[in-house]
């Protein structure tokens, strides 16, 4: 079986061009000190009770059931270890609040963008400083994260349900994640489009990622054996992985298709943008980017 091939889509590039891009700036939420923080004095225990809270939040007091649908990607069961019982610890608003102040005192911590990095105030607009590319970036970002269509995307609808922060700083990573979180939520589409699981997308990643076998990566290296086991035989069978768990021709094919078709599906919002704008938003973010990377995020 092969696919059709693809004409090179402008929209489509930019839209992974600004995937990379922003990633780093969500990245401070899972590898920086300052959310699971702010999530634990609020009494959570472990990073995942703060995880499933903090993200899951803006879908409101929602069943596990839900919260793994919107997810996708978690194996059965591991989100009914959390939902609902992080919300005896604390409300979705204050969860969100805490995860959201948490990963705004990271970003002004590594991009050291207030002058005082332990307030909670907005940045100083100085000529001399690196405000100005801060206000300019989040005024792009704003403008897309807030434009797209909202159909079948339950985590970009919750998230554009809520305020927009009154600082420069927590904007800038409110309105990164909502972009990611619209990202997404059309992966997912894509996902269920070519009936792939939570499970083997995780195999596909860490393939694509050169980990091997795939079963060590991180994400998926704890669940029962016999789980593992079924996963990789049903892409044995479906002929994207080979007797070695390797990928064939057709999952390269295939893995290449998911990652297009995602790519075509997260350009909406940024079609608010004009040509110069999106030359002036990928300028302007590069060097952040670069930055945050250097740190691992952290």
């Amino acid at each position: 079986m092969s696919f059709p091939d693809h004409d090179d889509d402008s929209d489509a590039h930019f839209a992974r061009e600004m995937h990379d891009l922003l990633e780093p700036i969500c990245l401070v939420n899972f590898f920086s000190d300052e959310p699971t923080a702010e999530l634990e004095a609020l009494g959570f225990t472990g990073y995942w009770d703060g995880y499933f809270a903090g993200r899951a939040a803006p879908l409101g007091l929602v069943s596990a059931l839900v919260v793994d649908a919107a997810f996708y990607s978690f194996a059965e069961g591991e989100v009914a270890r959390h939902i609902p019982a992080v919300w005896r610890t604390a409300s979705p608003t204050a969860s969100y609040e805490a995860r959201s102040r948490g990963c705004a005192r990271a970003l002004r911590r590594i991009l050291e963008a207030d002058a005082d990095p332990g307030a909670d105030t907005d940045v100083d607009p100085d000529p001399d400083t690196d405000a100005l590319q801060i206000v300019r970036v989040v005024e792009l970002l704003t403008r897309c994260a807030v434009s797209a269509p909202v159909e079948g995307r339950v985590m970009y609808a919750a998230l554009r349900s809520l305020p927009t922060p009154a600082d420069q700083v927590t904007t800038l990573w409110h309105v990164a994640n909502m972009l990611r979180e619209h990202r997404g939520d059309g992966h997912n589409a894509v996902l269920v489009s070519e009936q792939i699981g939570g499970t083997e997308a995780h195999v596909l990643n860490a393939l694509d990622q050169g980990i091997h076998p795939p079963h060590t990566f991180g994400r998926i290296h704890h669940l029962p054996q016999a789980r593992l086991d079924e996963v990789m035989d049903g892409l044995r069978g479906r002929g994207i992985v080979d007797e070695d768990d390797r990928f064939t021709d057709f999952g390269r094919l295939l893995k290449a298709r998911i990652e297009h078709r995602t790519d075509a599906l997260a350009a909406a919002p940024y079609r608010a943008l004009s040509a110069l704008e999106r030359n002036d938003l990928r300028t302007l973010l590069a060097p952040l980017a670069a930055m945050l990377e250097a740190t691992g995020s952290r």
